[in-house]
């Protein structure tokens, strides 16, 4: 089954009043981001760019929190786009047929992973920066605790 990727724009256009609400809704995008986790855990290997998705999830979190600004809307509009169709919209191939109603869904999911990864890595870069920081630091004060003693 050949999917075409002006189709599934097309159904990502048509969901952005409900992109927009949700990405002004911090705790209906937390359940969606919840939700997404969930259902995707379920969907036996959803392809080469599946490595990115717990990425993908963590850099939603981090844009709404204000954590983490060194992207454009766009990108972030683009990915929960992807999560709202998956787990809002209409499926142009209903989940309720035994795997191939998956498809559709993986095929938007990894269009989104796609044409986002080089902003992915970069966060992806960010947030492994700041945690080697925070580890560093901590070490130093347990370093600096024992000394004390």
């Amino acid at each position: 089954m050949n999917i075409d990727k002006g189709v599934i724009q097309e159904l990502l256009d048509a969901s952005s009043a409900k992109v927009e609400a949700v990405m002004k809704d911090t705790a209906a995008l937390e359940n969606i981001l919840q939700t997404a986790e969930k259902k995707l855990s379920e969907i036996p290997g959803v392809g080469q760019y599946a490595a990115n998705l717990p990425t993908m999830l963590s850099m939603i979190r981090s844009y709404m929190t204000k954590e983490y600004t060194e992207v454009s809307y766009k990108v972030i509009a683009t990915m929960v786009g992807a999560l709202v169709y998956i787990l809002k919209g209409s499926d142009m191939i209903p989940d309720k047929i035994p795997v191939v109603g998956v498809l559709d869904d993986l095929a938007v999911l990894g269009l989104a992973l796609q044409i986002n990864a080089p902003e992915l890595e970069a966060y992806r870069t960010w947030r492994d920066g700041r945690n080697n920081v925070a580890a560093g630091e901590t070490e130093n004060a347990e370093t600096e605790n024992k000394e004390e003693a």
